[in-house]
């Protein structure tokens, strides 16, 4: 598997895993019916942050990340990712690397932390995975995502901090491209 940075032309592959993600409704609360325009609007992170593709040897896409600050301003030394699996490649380690990246990614631009924002309670294998990264779970929303299946269930907001960030650079460079 490669990591390499996501561009428009990576949407054609990237669009379907996106739409049966949001459409499975485990996991994201995307709307459905996306163009892959809108899709690429909503996830081909540009800088300060970043987006990259997992692909095979051959270039199809097995899955893709989007890092980069939290919030703007005052929030921007935490930083933030995102991640979709394709569906056929799951369970094959994918998460894990693109995880990893994003980590290594944010650590070496400076950030605190890391903050994910809403990940679903009842997806399991992420937070195993989030955990075993070093993740916590900092609180969880009772309620906040419609299950397709369960009805509403919890979101976690899980934390990492990042003890070799530079705070301040990254706020300083939080506005601009680098």
């Amino acid at each position: 598997m490669i990591l390499r940075k996501a561009t428009t032309a990576d949407l054609p592959q990237f669009a379907p895993i996106f739409q049966a993600i949001v459409a499975a409704g485990e996991t994201y609360a995307y709307p459905e019916d996306l163009s892959n325009a809108e899709i690429g609007g909503l996830w081909l992170e540009g800088p300060p942050g970043r987006c990259v593709m997992a692909v095979d040897s051959e270039g199809t896409v097995l899955g893709s990340a989007r890092m980069g600050p939290n919030r703007p301003g005052r929030g921007a030394h935490i930083a933030t990712a995102s991640f979709m699996v394709a569906p056929a490649a799951q369970g094959r380690g994918i998460g894990r690397r693109l995880g990893e990246e994003a980590v290594r990614w944010a650590r070496e631009k400076g950030y605190s932390g890391m903050q994910f924002n809403a990940v679903v309670e009842t997806n399991r294998a992420a937070v195993h995975l989030w955990q075993s990264l070093g993740f916590a779970v900092m609180t969880t929303i009772p309620e906040a995502f419609a299950h397709p299946t369960l009805g509403r269930v919890g979101l976690h907001v899980m934390y990492q901090a990042l003890p070799s960030g530079d705070a301040d650079r990254v706020a300083r460079t939080a506005g601009r491209q680098e």
